[in-house]
């Protein structure tokens, strides 16, 4: 009698990775595939599907290495178990980057084999990924701010002058919305440019995307940090000052490899939730003139200990320019990001933490001692790309 065999995934956007993967896992028994429901991507992963839950367990089943194929009812990375506990597989078989310790002790309890496979591509095939599709859908780049952000609003500014830091990121990973990074001004951008950035003069696109974003005819009476064009336009490691004025009157560039390779071996984020409808971060705003000096000193520090690659200076100016930020927007943490604070601050290798952007929700962008090898024990975490050009 064949063994059954169990695998689990969203299978959101199928591709031919997937279907290897199956082949590869049908060597072992009956393939039985347990999907992930809309809900518990739109809960664990923050985003809604492309294609809906039975319209994905339609394709699975259509795939001829797969004997059966079911909709997992549990909830989180571990939605299987309730498939699980009626099907009785034999082996459970996941991809090297999706197996977890969890997973395994899981099996061990039940007497289920645990088989890990290497994600290798189909013969004569290139390798493929969920993520790698996204990116190739859009390339238009996202932005993280290191220091000094609330700064390109002039009613911050007006108190004491002083510079935003950002790095342009690429889009190597799925860029949620209401995260902290810059989409609304990206999917402004994709209203013009729905593939790509045009090549031009970086400032000169970012000025133009700032203008196109902050129409005079909106009505919210909202006008966009200038960062978020500039962190999106203009490619690797940026800061800009500013001056009680919406745009920055100076604005200086770093390419050099070598740093932006060193930013990278030391950031990465950690997805929360995204801040919630309504939520509003300046309620409670308590902006001075000593609050925002630290806010400004601190953006100074953290550029020279990024171009001295000075990873213990780097992280306190990181710290402080975030601290700074809290002071004056205390509703930037709320009761969910606090947790996270909380389970991730005193890890070890993490050396500080902020929320990009408004805060309230969104990422936890982390310093560490080194991005690679934190990634490897906490496969949450989201690795950095600075582009280049």
């Amino acid at each position: 009698m064949s063994k059954k065999v169990f695998v689990s995934g969203c299978y959101d956007l199928l591709h031919s990775g997937h279907v290897e993967f199956f082949r590869q896992a049908s060597a072992y028994g009956d393939l039985y595939v347990g999907i992930g429901s809309d809900d518990t991507i739109l809960k664990y992963k923050n985003h809604q599907t492309v294609y809906k839950e039975q319209e994905r367990l339609f394709m699975v089943k259509s795939i001829k290495y797969v004997k059966d194929a079911f909709i997992n009812q549990g909830s989180g990375i571990m939605d299987f178990i309730p498939t699980v506990e009626f099907l009785k597989p034999d082996i459970l078989v996941v991809n090297e980057d999706g197996g977890n310790d969890e997973k395994r002790r899981f099996c061990e309890e039940r007497g289920i084999e645990y088989v890990v496979l290497k994600r290798t591509p189909a013969e004569g095939l290139e390798a493929r990924s969920s993520t790698s599709l996204k990116s190739q859908t859009c390339c238009i780049p996202t932005r993280l701010d290191l220091a000094g952000t609330w700064i390109d609003q002039p009613y911050v500014s007006c108190y004491c002058p002083g510079w935003a830091i950002t790095i342009s990121l690429e889009p190597t990973f799925e860029v949620r919305d209401r995260c902290g990074l810059s989409t609304s001004t990206r999917n402004m951008i994709q209203k013009i440019w729905p593939m790509k950035l045009p090549d031009m003069a970086p400032e000169m696109l970012a000025k133009l995307v700032f203008c196109f974003e902050n129409d005079p005819e909106r009505s919210d009476g909202i006008i966009s940090g200038a960062q978020d064009a500039i962190g999106i336009c203009i490619p690797g490691l940026c800061r800009h000052y500013y001056e009680g004025r919406y745009w920055p009157t100076k604005i200086e560039k770093c390419t050099d490899g070598n740093v932006l390779s060193w930013l990278e071996q030391h950031l990465c984020m950690i997805p929360m939730e995204p801040r919630r409808p309504g939520c509003s971060v300046v309620v409670g705003k308590d902006i001075t003139e000593p609050k925002v000096r630290n806010l400004a000193n601190a953006a100074e520090k953290c550029w020279n200990a990024i171009l001295n690659t000075d990873l213990a200076e780097f992280a306190t100016a990181y710290r402080e320019s975030f601290e700074a930020q809290v002071s004056m927007f205390p509703a930037m943490i709320r009761d969910c990001v606090q947790g996270y604070i909380d389970k991730y601050k005193d890890m070890p290798g993490v050396l500080a933490y902020k929320m990009p952007g408004a805060g309230g929700g969104g990422y936890l962008a982390l310093v560490v001692d080194d991005a690679a090898k934190f990634a490897e024990f906490h496969p949450e975490a989201i690795r950095l790309t600075i582009r280049r050009k």
